[in-house]
């Protein structure tokens, strides 16, 4: 190996390292890989920012805002309005939200269709009166399938018909996924449908666990003692009947930021003092209107404005605002008048002081604020509402003329009339213009974090392809498989892709994977194509970890999901979808 190649897989390795690790955001770790990589010379300075000029990236970046559009148009409501029936059977309900999720993920980003229908698939829980566990997996894993039926649907397309249009002069169309993309994503959704949901360990006993997430149950609350309350001046054990009264657990008193040893039975309560309560949140209210308590808030804001105030319950997700800091950290009080009155995560709840504790990717949240300005909140937050949600579709008279725009930018595009990303552009452009995404939403409907990742990865892997690292690990695949088919070869190539992107990013693994596929191709001198939509599958399908896909992140909280709950029904998955996708792909692009 040549010196710049050893230095490339080094930085890669580390990159992968530091991406499994986990404690750095992967934009970050991608970003900071790309300025060693420019320092060290192993990216040309003229290529040093050319990932965020990339045609991959812009559409990711426009496709988010459009799907925005589609949500806030209305556009979906016809289909999700099918969804929620009490009646239903678990596999009714399943097979119908499967359906709903993989349609709209192949006309939206898969991520966006999963935030709009979460909510509803919680709801649909609720109303049945069943744990929203058996069904939030199956719906997760449904977006994803669907996501692989057209261009715009999933990331590692994008990369793979960028890859294309780069390497081959010309790239993949919006329907050349459909074939492949299609087959897999209905033999998916029926093996969830049918089979799958039933093999989420421990699903059916969940119901009561998770019950105290979306019925918001019993969280830990932080109450004030105030200077007027009958409370100041009184013994923790002078409380108790009171306490009792409205099914109050008093867990501990905080002093000065210092929790007491104890639940401080014979503490004397003095003003400003905090005490730790465990109960539902309608309890919690009426026991601190008896005892004329306070929630911790601004010292402008009085204690009247518990008037105006409402609970919310949103989860978290990997590129939140809130993720990987504490609500005191981001001074949400101070800047929000926001109270964090609750973290539950994977079915549990978190008993230490609320406020300082770091918030993880997945956690449910319940947040205590004002009316009015939640909603703003949570999405200042970067988190997805949930029970309170249900579907806020803003402007149902316009759902006709987004979606016309939409579909007509797509029709010139796979006509060949108009280059995708121009089309794409100009609906984002009129979709602004015409306040169907308001001004202010236009740039808060992409995910930078993806955008960064994508920009600061691609210029990484056009190195590694130049230094001829890519053709390196291509011919050594090739010479381990010396004798084997094209057919056995492709199959070993999904394996190996399928199992990067269950641990990590799909889109950094998309990206990685492409120029190998086709140095294989070529050495093997057969249809490149078949390769890259090898590549493109295999990188979409991530189900046996909750880190390989930003959708089995989101709901590894609401769903009250251990590490090890995704494998059991997403290994037969991934083996049926390398079973039906490598004779399709034969079939489609034959080799």
């Amino acid at each position: 190996m040549t010196p710049d190649q050893i230095a490339l897989f080094s930085l890669f390795g580390v990159v992968f390292a530091m991406l499994l690790w986990g404690r750095i955001r992967y934009d970050l770790v991608a970003f900071g890989a790309l300025i060693i990589a420019i320092m060290t010379g192993l990216v040309p300075k003229d290529q040093a920012f050319s990932g965020f000029a990339h045609p991959a990236t812009i559409i990711v970046a426009l496709v988010l805002i459009i799907s925005r559009g589609l949500v806030l148009s209305g556009a979906v409501e016809k289909i999700t309005s099918l969804v929620v029936d009490k009646d239903r059977s678990v596999q009714s309900h399943v097979t119908i939200i499967g359906a709903a999720g993989g349609l709209m993920s192949a006309i939206m980003n898969n991520v966006a269709a999963l935030a709009l229908l979460m909510p509803v698939d919680i709801q649909a829980a609720q109303k049945s009166k069943r744990s929203p566990s058996l069904t939030l997996m199956p719906l997760a894993f449904a977006t994803i399938l669907g996501g692989m039926i057209t261009l715009i649907g999933t990331p590692p397309n994008i990369i793979i018909a960028a890859f294309r249009e780069k390497s081959l002069g010309e790239p993949f169309a919006m329907f050349d996924f459909a074939p492949v993309g299609l087959v897999s994503s209905i033999v998916g959704i029926a093996f969830i449908a049918l089979v799958g949901w039933r093999l989420i360990p421990n699903a059916n006993n969940r119901r009561d666990e998770t019950e105290a997430l979306f019925d918001i149950g019993k969280y830990i609350a932080e109450v004030v003692v105030q200077e007027d309350s009958p409370a100041n001046g009184q013994r923790v054990e002078e409380l108790d009947p009171l306490a009792e009264e409205h099914d109050i657990a008093i867990l501990g008193i905080i002093r000065n930021g210092r929790r007491l040893a104890g639940n401080g039975r014979l503490t004397e309560l003095r003003a400003n003092d905090i005490l730790v309560l465990e109960a539902t949140p309608d309890a919690i209210d009426k026991f601190v209107g008896a005892g004329k308590l306070g929630y911790q808030q601004k010292k402008t804001e009085t204690a009247a404005a518990g008037k105006g105030m409402k609970l919310v319950e949103c989860v978290v997700p990997d590129d939140a605002r809130i993720a990987g800091r504490a609500a005191m950290e981001l001074r949400l009080l101070s800047r929000k008048n926001v109270t964090l009155l609750g973290i539950a995560r994977q079915g549990k709840r978190v008993y230490q002081r609320v406020r300082k504790e770091k918030i993880q990717p997945g956690d449910v949240l319940l947040l205590l604020g004002r009316s009015g300005q939640m909603s703003d909140v949570v999405k200042w937050l970067g988190c997805l509402p949930l029970a309170s949600r249900g579907l806020t579709l803003t402007q149902h008279g316009r759902a006709g003329l987004a979606a016309g725009l939409f579909a007509l930018a797509i029709l010139a595009a796979s006509l060949n009339l108009i280059y995708l990303p121009i089309a794409l552009a100009g609906v984002v452009a009129l979709y602004a213009l015409l306040s169907i995404v308001p001004a202010r939403d236009v740039y808060e409907s992409v995910e930078w974090p993806v955008v960064v990742l994508l920009g600061s990865m691609l210029p990484l892997g056009a190195a590694l392809e130049a230094s001829g690292g890519t053709q390196l690990i291509a011919h050594s695949i090739v010479d381990l498989t010396e004798g084997y088919s094209p057919i056995v070869v492709l199959t070993i190539l999904m394996v190996v892709t399928m199992s990067l992107s269950d641990i990590l990013n799909n889109t950094a693994t998309a990206v990685v994977a492409a120029p190998i596929a086709l140095e294989i191709a070529n050495k093997l001198n057969v249809n490149p194509d078949a390769f890259l939509m090898a590549v493109a599958v295999a990188a979409s399908c991530a189900f046996l970890t909750p880190i390989g896909h930003k959708n089995n992140t989101l709901i590894m909280g609401p769903g009250g999901y251990k590490f090890g709950d995704y494998w059991r029904m997403g290994l037969p998955l991934e083996i049926l979808i390398i079973a039906i996708s490598v004779p399709a792909l034969a079939f489609f692009w034959p080799l």
